[in-house]
C-alpha cells in the first residue's frame, strides 16, 4: 500500500535555527539553519529507510504570510515577530537543500503549509493510501480522525494518533478544532475566548459538543466571568473556529504520483554540500553513498564551457533552418530533442525540435507555439510540415549520426510524422551500459554527475498545479532556453560517455545488444496490441463480486467490519484480536502485514488466523488485478488505434532486463487462472492470431553453462525434466512433493537464498533447509564454486559481468550494514545469469525483424516482450513458417558472440488471444 510522508518543513527550519549556533558556509553566508535542516532531513530519511519507510514523500513549506485567514481577520498572526535577520537569506538555501535530496518541495501562494498538508493527506486517504505527517503541530492533529493517518514527532521520536490528542487536550481529534477555537492561540493571534484555557475548553466541549452549542448554553450557565466572556466574545469564538479549521480542498500544486520515492541520487546532494562547504556532511555522504568507481580517464577531452542559455538561437525562418541542417550534415553528427504536448508518445503532438552541434551551439525550432485556442495570437514560427520536410533527409541520412537522450520517445514522435531516424546514439543507454547500479540515468542527474550542471526544470517554464500551462503556451525565449539546453546537454553527455565505452569495455554490449534495440522497442510500442474492452469490463464486474464476497467472508470470520486494506486495522485484527503469534511491529508501532508475513501465517496449518489470511491474500490479489489491469486497461486503450501501447524502459532494471509501464505487463500472474483470464483480453485482429514464444528455463540453462555443472548440462542436452533430475540428485526419488521442492531449490539457489529464506518457502526448519542447500552444493559443486567466485570478484571490482560484458555495479556489497550487504550479495549472485538471459532475448529481438523479412513474412509483427517471452501477431496462414523462423532466431540468439554448452529451448503457443497462446 502506498504510504505518503508529508514533512512540515517550517518546523524543521525553526528547530534547526534555534538549536544550532550561528554558522556560516564557505562563502561567509549564514547557514546554521541550512546545516541543521539538512542534518534533520537526512536523519529522517535514514530512520525511515531502516523502518517501514514511505513510498512517497514531500516537504511542505509556507510560501507567503498573507492567506485567506488574513481576509477573515486582519490581525491574524499580526503579533508574530519577523523572521530573524540572519535566517531570511537561508530560506532559499533550504529550498535548494530539499531539491538537492531530489524531494518535492511544495509551497503555494495564499495557503499555509498546514492547508497543503491537510489537502494532500485527504487526497491520499481517498485513494486508499496511508499518510504520516512529520510534525508536532497541534493544528495538524485535527487530521488524526482518519484510521489511515498518524503523525511523527522526530524531536521525541514518537508516533502520535488519536490517543495522543486525548492525552494532551482531553478530547479526540474530531473535537480538537472546537477546543482550539475556544482557547485561542497567542502565537498566531487567534483570539478565542478570554479566560478559557485548554482544560476549560475541553470541559465545555465535552459537556456541550461544539463551539456553537457552548455559546448557545452560555446564558444558562452559572453567573461569573466565564459566562460573561462566552457571551461577550461569542463572535470572536465563531471567528476563531474558522481560523483554526484546516482547508482540506486546496488544489494540489503537484500530483501525488510526483512524490514517489526512487532513492536519493548522490550527485545533486554532493554538489549542494560542496557548494556550501559542509565538510562533515560530505564525509557522511562518503560513508553512505555509492563507493567510488575506478574509471579510466579519457585523454584529450577538455572540460566544456558553462551552458550559455543566451547563446541559443530560436529558428523561425527557412534560411536559418537550412543553415543548421547544412552544418549538421557537413560535420556528421547532431544532437536532437523533441518538445511535445504530453508524455504519451502515441498521442502527443509535436511542438518543436531542438538541435545542438557543439557546446553552446544549439537552437530551438518551434512549430506549434501559441496555445490551442484558434483565436490565440501565435508567434512567428515555421510551419510544421515545412520543418518536417526539411529535417527528414537529415534525420534519415546514413552519414549523419543523430544523438538523443531517451531517444525511444523521439523515435516514436518522429516516426508518426514519417521520419525513420537512423543512425543514432542514445546517451541514456550509454550511461546505463557504463554505470548500471551506480546512479540513475535521467538527464538531470547525469548533467549534475558528469557536467556539474543543473538543468532548467520543466515546471520552471510551464508552472505547476492549477497554474501549469502546456509547453506550446510557453513564450519562445523561455522555450528556447529550456529546449535547446536539452539538446546541448545531450551533446555534452555524448562527448563524455561515448569515449568511455571503449576504455571501460562497454562497447560490445552497447553495440551488440542495447543500442540497436532502441528502434526495435520504439516499433513495438507503436504497434501496440489490441485489447478487448468487453472482456475487461466483464472481468472487472466478476472481480468486484468476488472481492465483495471475500470482504463479507473476512468480516464474518473477524466478527465485525474493518478496512481490510489498512495494514494497521488488519494487523490489529490478526495479532491482537485473533491472537496469532509471531507478529512484528515496525518503528511506527504498526504490525507488518506484508505478503511474506501473510504467507508465513497461511503456511501454518495450526494458526488461528490461517483461514482469514488466505482470503486476505486472495482479496489483495483480486483488488490489485482489478485496479491495475481490468479497470486501468480500459482507460489505456488508445482511441485512435484501439490498441494498448505499453512503454518499455531499457534502463529500468539493474540487470539489463526490460521493464514496462502504462501498463506494466510484467506483473500479470503467469501461472494462475486469473492471470490467464486477463491475458484473454489481449487479442488478435480479425484474420490474425497471437503467437507466444517463451524461452524454457533459460536461467537454469545459463547457470548450467556459466557454473559448468555437467549433471545439469547433460539433463538439458538429453531433454530431461530438469526438476526431476534435481529431485533425483537431492532426494533419490521423483514424486509430486520432491519435484516441487527441487523446483523451488533450483531457482532459489540462483537468487542466493539463505537457509531462513528457503525454510520459509519449503515450510521446514532452517537446519533442514541448510541440509538441502549443502546437499545441492555437494551434488552440483559447480554452483557452489560459481557463487563463491562471483562474490569474490564482485567484492574486489565492485561489479559483475554477463557473458556479453554487461556490467552491473554493486556499491553496497561491502556495506557495514548486514542487510544492505546481504541484499547486494544476493543480487550479485543472480546478475550474471539474469543479465545474460536479458542480453540473449534482446539479441533475438534485434534479429527478429530482418529474419522475418528475409523469409517473406512481412505481416508478422512483434508486439510484446515479457520476461523470457516474445508475443507476436500474424496471419493464421503464416503460423507454421513464422514459428520456424522465430524458434531459430531465439535458439541461436547468443551466437556467434557466445557459444553455449547447453541448448536453448523455446516453447511456442498459438491462439486467438494471448491467454490462449501462452
Amino acid at each position: 500500500m502506498p504510504h505518503l510522508y508529508l514533512v512540515d518543513g517550517s518546523s524543521f527550519i525553526f528547530r534547526a535555527y534555534h538549536v544550532l549556533p550561528k554558522l556560516t558556509n564557505k562563502h561567509g553566508e549564514p547557514a546554521g539553519a541550512v546545516y541543521g535542516y539538512v542534518s534533520m532531513l537526512w536523519k529522517l530519511a535514514d530512520d525511515l529507510h531502516k523502518a517501514d519507510g514511505p513510498t512517497h514523500l514531500a516537504v511542505i513549506l509556507d510560501k507567503s504570510e498573507h492567506t485567506f485567514r488574513n481576509e477573515l481577520y486582519d490581525q491574524y498572526k499580526a503579533h508574530r515577530p519577523p523572521a530573524p535577520e540572519d535566517l531570511v537569506p537561508q530560506f532559499p538555501m533550504i529550498r535548494d537543500a530539499t531539491r538537492a535530496f531530489s524531494l518535492p518541495c511544495i509551497e503555494e501562494l495564499g495557503w499555509e503549509a498546514d492547508d497543503l498538508i491537510a489537502s494532500y493527506a485527504k487526497a491520499a486517504l481517498a485513494q486508499g493510501w496511508q499518510v504520516t505527517i512529520v510534525s508536532s503541530d497541534k493544528d495538524l492533529m485535527q487530521l488524526l480522525t482518519e484510521p489511515g493517518i498518524d503523525m511523527l514527532d522526530t524531536m521525541k521520536d514518537r508516533r502520535m494518533g488519536p490517543d495522543t490528542v486525548v492525552e494532551k487536550f482531553g478530547v479526540g481529534p474530531d473535537k480538537l478544532g472546537e477546543v482550539l477555537a475556544l482557547m485561542g492561540d497567542s502565537v498566531d493571534n487567534v483570539p478565542g475566548v478570554p479566560g478559557v484555557g485548554p482544560k476549560t475548553a475541553a470541559k465545555l466541549i465535552l459537556e456541550h459538543g461544539d463551539v456553537e452549542a457552548v455559546l448557545a448554553a452560555a446564558p444558562m450557565m452559572k453567573p461569573g466571568k466565564l459566562r460573561d466572556n462566552l457571551i461577550e466574545h461569542a463572535d470572536m469564538a465563531r471567528l476563531s473556529r474558522k481560523l483554526v479549521e484546516l482547508a482540506c480542498d486546496v488544489p494540489l500544486p503537484d500530483p501525488l504520483d510526483s512524490m514517489e520515492l526512487n532513492g536519493i541520487p548522490e550527485a545533486p546532494l554532493r554538489a549542494f554540500l560542496e557548494h556550501h562547504g559542509f565538510k562533515s556532511l560530505l564525509a557522511r555522504l562518503g560513508q553512505v553513498a555509492d563507493a567510488p568507481v575506478e574509471r579510466v580517464e579519457v585523454p584529450g577531452l577538455e572540460p566544456d564551457p558553462p551552458c550559455d542559455h543566451d547563446a541559443y538561437e530560436t529558428v523561425t525562418d527557412e534560411a536559418a533552418l537550412d543553415r543548421w541542417i547544412t552544418v549538421a550534415r557537413h560535420q556528421g553528427w547532431v544532437a536532437i530533442d523533441t518538445e511535445t504536448t504530453g508524455t504519451d508518445a502515441h498521442r502527443a503532438e509535436l511542438v518543436g525540435v531542438s538541435m545542438a552541434l557543439h557546446p553552446n551551439l544549439a537552437c530551438y525550432i518551434p512549430v506549434a507555439h501559441g496555445g490551442t485556442d484558434m483565436f490565440a495570437e501565435k508567434p512567428v514560427q515555421l510551419d510544421r510540415a515545412t520543418v518536417i520536410a526539411k529535417l527528414k533527409p537529415l534525420l534519415e541520412d546514413p552519414s549523419v549520426l543523430k544523438i538523443g537522450h531517451n531517444l525511444k520517445y523521439d523515435l516514436i514522435i518522429l516516426g508518426r510524422l514519417g521520419i525513420d531516424v537512423a543512425p543514432y546514439d542514445d546517451t541514456i543507454v550509454m550511461s546505463f551500459d557504463l554505470d548500471a547500479g551506480l546512479h540513475g540515468h535521467g538527464m538531470d542527474e547525469l548533467a549534475a554527475t558528469h557536467l556539474s550542471h543543473s538543468c532548467i526544470a520543466y515546471k520552471d517554464v510551464t508552472g505547476s498545479g492549477k497554474k501549469q500551462i502546456g509547453f506550446a503556451e510557453v513564450d519562445l525565449k523561455a522555450a528556447t532556453r529550456y529546449a535547446a539546453e536539452d539538446a546541448d546537454v545531450t551533446l555534452r553527455l555524448w562527448r563524455r560517455l561515448r569515449p568511455r565505452l571503449a576504455y571501460e569495455g562497454a562497447t560490445r554490449v552497447y553495440e551488440m545488444v542495447d543500442r540497436p534495440l532502441v528502434a526495435v522497442i520504439a516499433g513495438m510500442e507503436r504497434a501496440g496490441i489490441k485489447v478487448d474492452a468487453t472482456v475487461l469490463a466483464r472481468l472487472s464486474d466478476e472481480f468486484s463480486k468476488q472481492i465483495a464476497s471475500l470482504e463479507a467472508e473476512i468480516h464474518g470470520i473477524a466478527g465485525f467490519k474493518f478496512t481490510i486494506g489498512s495494514p494497521k486495522q488488519l494487523g490489529d485484527v490478526l495479532f491482537d484480536k485473533m491472537g496469532i503469534k509471531g507478529g512484528r511491529k515496525g518503528k511506527s508501532g504498526v504490525y507488518s502485514t506484508d505478503v511474506n508475513e501473510l504467507e508465513r501465517i497461511a503456511a501454518d496449518k495450526d494458526s488461528p488466523g490461517r483461514e482469514m489470511v488466505v482470503k486476505v491474500l486472495d482479496w489483495r490479489q483480486l483488488s490489485k488485478l482489478k485496479s491495475t489491469y481490468t479497470d486501468a486497461l480500459q482507460a489505456q486503450i488508445n482511441p485512435e488505434t484501439g490498441r494498448v501501447h505499453t512503454s518499455y524502459s531499457l534502463t529500468g532494471a539493474q540487470t539489463g532486463r526490460l521493464s514496462s509501464t502504462d501498463p506494466n505487463l510484467q506483473n500479470i500472474p503467469i501461472r494462475t487462472e486469473t492471470g490467464r483470464q486477463i491475458r484473454d483480453a489481449f487479442v488478435a485482429e480479425p484474420g490474425n492470431v497471437i503467437l507466444s514464444a517463451d524461452y524454457s528455463q533459460i536461467e537454469l540453462r545459463l547457470a548450467a553453462h556459466i557454473a559448468d555443472v555437467p549433471a545439469l548440462r547433460e539433463a538439458f542436452e538429453a531433454g530431461e525434466d530438469i526438476h526431476n533430475r534435481t529431485a533425483t540428485e537431492l532426494f533419490g526419488e521423483v514424486n509430486r512433493d520432491t519435484r516441487g521442492r527441487a523446483k523451488t531449490i533450483n531457482f532459489a539457489i540462483l537468487y542466493g537464498i539463505s537457509r531462513w529464506g528457503l525454510a520459509g518457502r519449503l515450510d521446514v526448519t532452517p537446519d533442514e533447509a541448510q541440509a538441502m542447500i549443502d546437499r545441492y552444493f555437494e551434488r552440483f559443486p559447480g554452483i557452489s564454486r560459481y557463487i563463491a567466485d562471483t562474490l569474490t570478484s564482485a567484492k574486489e571490482t565492485g561489479y559483475t559481468t554477463t557473458l556479453f560484458g554487461r556490467k552491473t555495479h554493486f556499491p553496497r556489497i561491502k556495506a557495514p550494514n548486514q542487510n544492505e550487504r546481504a541484499g547486494s550479495e544476493r543480487a550479485a549472485i543472480n546478475a550474471p545469469i539474469q543479465g545474460t538471459s536479458a542480453d540473449i532475448i534482446k539479441r533475438a529481438m534485434i534479429r527478429m525483424g530482418p529474419a522475418l523479412a528475409d523469409a517473406g513474412l512481412h505481416d508478422v509483427r512483434m508486439l510484446l516482450q515479457v520476461h523470457d517471452e516474445l508475443v507476436f501477431e500474424l496471419p493464421q496462414g503464416d503460423v507454421e513458417a513464422a514459428s520456424a523462423v522465430i524458434r531459430r532466431v531465439m535458439e541461436t540468439a547468443a551466437q556467434p558472440a557466445v557459444t553455449l554448452t547447453v541448448p536453448l529451448g523455446v516453447e511456442i503457443g498459438v491462439g486467438p488471444s494471448w491467454g490462449a497462446a501462452h
